[in-house]
This record gives C-alpha cells, structure tokens and sequence, in this order.
C-alpha cells in the first residue's frame, strides 16, 4: 500500500470514527482506539497479512509525527485554561482540580506500583496521565446522561480546567523520569524546566505582540501561530532535551491569558487540526498495541476498579467538602470521570521514548493506560444515565432554547421566553449583537455555534429547542443539521432569510437540510425587520373563554403575526408553516402585532363592546 493512499485511508477511519461519535453522543477517542485495535492486534491475530504495521508502515516517520500531534494537542488544550475563569467558580470545582486532582494522582500511583508492579518513577508518571478527565470526554457524556444543572457545571469545569494542568504535571514528570537522578539530575531537571518555560512565555509575547498590533494579516494569523507553536518546541528541545512540551504547554497558558487578544478563530483552527490528529494518532497508537497478557488484562482491570470504587470517590469526598452539594449529587459526581485525549496520546509519546532509553516497565505504560481509558469511558457511558435517574439527579425533559443567531428579533425573543420562564441560550460570533443579548439578561456564547469549540463549551444542559435565526442562512442551516440529532428533528427551526418564491430554484437547499420554517412558510427576516422598524412590538396575551384567539386578532386592522405560545401546562408552542398555532384557553400567545392599529373598543349607544384584552400574565406553572 502505498503511502499516500495509507494517510487518505486513515483519515477517511478517523472521520468515520468521529461521525459515529458525534452520531450516538459518546466520545470519540472510544471507536478511534477500538478501531485501531481491530486494525492492529485483531487484524493481526485474525488475518496477519491485511494487520496495520505502524512502525512498518510509517518508519522514522512515527516519531516525529506522534511528537509534534501531542505538541499541537496540548497547545490547544492549555489555550482554554484563563485565570479569570477559574477565579470565579465556586469552592466545589477548585477543590476537585486541586486536592482533588491530587489525591487521584497519588492514589493512581499508589495502585499502579503496588498493583500493577510498575516503579515508583514510572507509577508517578502513570498518576500524572491518568488523574485528569477532559471536555473531549465529558462533554459527549453530559450530554447524554443530562443530569442536573450543578453537576453537569461541575464536571464541565473540572474537564476544561484539569486538562491543561494534568498535561503540565505529566510533562513535569515525565522530563524528572527521562533526566536521571540525583543531584545531577535535579539540576538538568531543573534547567530543562527553566529553558521550557522561558521559551514558551517567549514566544507566547511575541506572537501576542504580533496579534495584538495587527501586523500579522488575518488570514495568515493561523499559519503564523503554527509556525511559532512549531518553532517554540523545535527551539526548545534543541536547547534542553525533553522540554518541548513544555514549552508549548506554558505558550498556550500565556497567550489565554494576555487581555485584547482574540483568539477564537486561532483556537477553532486549532480545534480543527486536533480534531484530524488526534483522529489519525489514535488509530495509529492503538494500532500499535499488543495483546495484554492474561497477567496484564488482569491487572488492568484491578486498576481500573481501583480507580473507580477508590480513588475517584476519595477525590469527590475531600474535593467538595464544605459545598452545598447533596450527597446523591456527590455520588454521581464520584461516578464519573472518563479519561481522555490528554492521557492516550500523551502516554504513547513518554512510552515510545522511554522504551529507547530501556527504562523496565515502560512497555506496559500504554497497555494499562489504554485499558484505563476503554474501561471508564463504556462503563460511565453505560451506567451513567440509569444511576443519575436512579438517584433522582437526571433532568427532566429540557425545556430551555438555544437561539443561533443574535439579530433583533432573535434577541427579542429569547427575552420574551425569557421573562415567561424558559432558559434561554443566544449563541452568535457577532460581538455586537451578542453583547444586546447580554445587555437583555440573556445567557450567550461568543463564538461559531458550530465549531468544535462549541462541541465542548457551549451549555446545553436544560436546552431541547433550536431557533436558528441568524441573518446568515449558511449559518442556519449549518446549525439545524448540526443539533437535529441533539435535540430531534421535530425541535429544530428555521428562519427563512429570503422570500418561499426567491429561495426557489440554484439557491433553495434540498429537502434533506431543511427544518421547519419559524412563524410561517413566507415570514423571513427582512420582513419582520421592516414591521419593526414600523413600530410592531412584541405582546404576551393570556387567551381565555371570554377573550379567546379570533378575538384577540379581531383588535387589530393589520393582523398580528403569532410568534409562539405556552400552554397552560408550561409547554412552549412554536408557529410554523406546516403548524399554524391555534392557541386554547389558558394559554399565553406571544405575537407580533401593531400597536397604532389596534381598535378601539366601541361605545356607541347599541353597540356590542368586545371583551377587553385581559392583562398578560407571562408567569407559567413551574
């Protein structure tokens, strides 16, 4: 097989292994290491001729390649950890990614030495790739196991926050393995260290300054973080060997924390280059791997119920003491903590170099990692969900609104659901709009609502519906085919920017990518544009016997445009072209209407004075 075909069939595997991920919601490191596997040691064992040799395959190639993935992997992750964030979180959270984080290093230690014979060096290194969790993982699970709203925050935090510093520990640790001991090797450790992290700040302030002074134009501001990621961990593995990790880790923590600097569009062209790496790696990493002998299997699996009936519970116990989380909120969180990208791809990059050194024991560093990793992600992602229900800390059916799309109208009605009791969620990249939103007490995400930085920080727990509304119908589309499977084709809508009749033909979008169109088959954005520049506003009316639906449209000369409604149970009901709302008694309707038309009621001698408008009343039954 030649090489070319090799890397296109590789990265075809690792699409279809994402695919599936984001298709059933569960992680997608769990089918790109089974599929290496298959391709690897099953292959190997089932039909050896057709078995993915990487080292064959790949030659001298496999190094470096492995190497500067882990190094663009962890730039990545360290660019999400900001100071500020982790100042404002509550107790709960930074004592799990402290002490927490802590005793589960240790105590992975601990069972990797005593139970699985590892040395005291090479368990320590262990503790510090397995002792973290990560959004890769987390995200996925949250939300498909949707428990309540203060656990989901919590392990959400925890992932995104204990990431980065789990990688820095393990980079730490694995250079005090990888330099030797005694006096010598505290001071080589110490100068790698030093050489590490003054070359990550380095150029962490000068690509900043670049930034920052717009010298650098837009489109090549991504090229330009690459080549200075590549250079700071070429540059400082050439002045002390083993520290180019780390200097790429310090260079993401500094640049996410320096003020007036954008870096969305950097990290999502980050995300995205992770995303094919970590797809193509861990194929080839798995694809590596060898049978664990029944010893190992063995050992593995008591690490494992270690990690799960021990240590993790003693990290919840002492990491929320003091926090006003219930104990069957503790349990859950006690439950859960599947390992993820940080710990696979970080421990076969240590395992490759520390078996060319000959250190004893570093051949079995990836087998039990790797078993670590299968085991909690399918066991958290199979008892998850019925243990959170079991506990009764599982969300009930969502009700709240993800709005994409911060224009006028969206805004005004993601404040009117608002105010009538649903959560609401405006996610936009415009900074203008998202900050009106913000300004109306909604929740917001800056942000493309369909990258992959979304995929891990945008909170959709609680949220079922979507609207999207952007001006941008690329946008709109993008989002309804990208949350259909999240929240159900049913709960996914569309507002048209252009007419029915203009859409028709090259530029209308086939059957297959279209959602139901909000407010009506023919209402788009530039219409309800114009009946708000006219001075249209948005009414909550509570329908009722007296006061029913006809009545309320017979007030107007120009007909209200009804936008959505609540039944009288606290269901939401949108208006769309196939479903026309037809609200009941007891219901609030929230619509367009024209103030200046309204009529007046009649007072003649003899005339017939319609029921008056009854006064709304946006609170719903909880």
């Amino acid at each position: 097989m030649t090489g070319s075909l090799l890397i296109a069939l590789l990265l075809l595997l690792g699409f279809l292994c994402q695919w599936i991920a984001w298709r059933v919601k569960l992680p997608a490191i769990l089918f790109l290491l089974l599929s290496g596997i298959v391709l690897g040691p099953v292959m190997r064992w089932l039909a050896p001729d057709w078995a993915f040799h990487p080292d064959a395959a790949l030659g001298d190639l496999l190094f470096p390649f492995v190497s500067l993935g882990v190094a663009v992997i962890l730039f990545e992750g360290s660019l999400t950890l900001r100071f500020s964030e982790i100042r404002g979180l509550g107790p709960a959270i930074l004592n799990l990614v402290s002490l927490g984080a802590a005793i589960a290093f240790f105590g992975l230690a601990a069972a990797a030495h005593y139970i699985g014979g590892l040395g005291w060096s090479l368990a320590l290194l262990f503790g510090a790739l397995t002792c973290v969790t990560g959004p890769t993982v987390i995200v996925p699970m949250l939300r498909s196991v949707r428990p309540n709203a203060r656990i989901a925050n919590v392990l959400r935090w925890e992932g995104i926050i204990i990431d980065p510093i789990g990688a820095l520990l393990a980079v730490l640790v694995f250079e005090a393995i990888a330099l030797g001991h005694g006096d010598h090797g505290v001071m080589v450790f110490g100068i790698t260290v030093l050489y590490g992290s003054v070359i990550g700040v380095a150029v962490a302030v000068v690509l900043s300054w670049l930034l920052r002074r717009h010298l650098v134009p837009e489109y090549l501001q991504n090229y330009a973080t690459l080549a200075m990621l590549l250079l700071a961990f070429a540059l400082s593995n050439a002045l002390a060997e083993e520290s180019g990790l780390l200097a790429v880790t310090v260079m993401g923590m500094v640049m996410a924390n320096q003020r007036a600097l954008h870096m969305e569009d950097i990290l999502d062209f980050k995300e995205h280059l992770s995303t094919l790496l970590i797809s193509m790696l861990f194929i080839v990493l798995a694809a590596r791997l060898h049978w664990p002998t029944p010893q190992l299997l063995m050992t593995g699996g008591l690490i494992l119920l270690a990690a799960m009936l021990v240590i993790r519970p003693l990290s919840v116990l002492f990491g929320t003491m003091g926090s006003n989380l219930k104990w069957k909120e503790r349990a859950l969180l006690a439950w859960i903590a599947p390992r993820g990208i940080v710990a696979a791809a970080v421990s076969a990059l240590f395992a490759l170099k520390l078996e060319e050194q000959g250190m004893k024991g570093a051949d079995a560093l990836v087998p039990l990692t790797f078993l670590l990793i299968i085991g909690t992600v399918v066991i958290n992602s199979a008892t998850a969900r019925p243990l959170a229900r079991w506990l009764g800390v599982a969300e009930p059916d969502p009700r709240g609104v993800l709005i994409v799309g911060a224009s006028q109208i969206g805004t005004l009605v993601g404040e009117s659901l608002h105010k009538q009791g649903f959560d609401v969620l405006v996610a936009d990249d415009d900074w203008g709009g998202i900050r009106a939103a913000r300004m109306a007490g909604l929740r917001s995400y800056y942000g493309d609502p369909v990258s992959e930085h979304a995929d891990r920080h945008l909170d959709l727990i609680g949220i079922g519906r979507l609207l999207a509304m952007s001006t941008r119908r690329e946008l709109n589309t993008l989002a309804c085919v990208r949350y259909r499977p999240e929240f159900g084709k049913e709960r996914v809508y569309f507002l048209r920017n252009v007419s029915a009749e203009q859409g028709r033909g090259k530029k209308d979008f086939s059957q297959p990518l279209q959602a139901p169109r909000l407010f009506g088959e023919d209402i788009t954005h530039d219409e309800i544009n114009e009946r708000l520049d006219e001075g249209w506003v948005l009414k909550q009316t509570r329908i009722t016997e007296e006061f029913d639906f006809q009545k309320f449209l017979g007030q107007y000369d120009d007909s209200p445009l009804p936008l959505f409604a609540t039944t009288d149970k606290g269901r939401l009901r949108i208006g769309t072209g196939l479903d026309r709302l037809d609200p009941k008694p007891g219901w609030v309707l929230t619509s367009l209407v024209n103030p200046a038309t309204r009529r007046e009621p009649a007072t003649s001698p003899g005339a017939r004075v319609p029921a008056a408008e009854p006064e709304t009343d946006p609170k719903l039954p909880e």
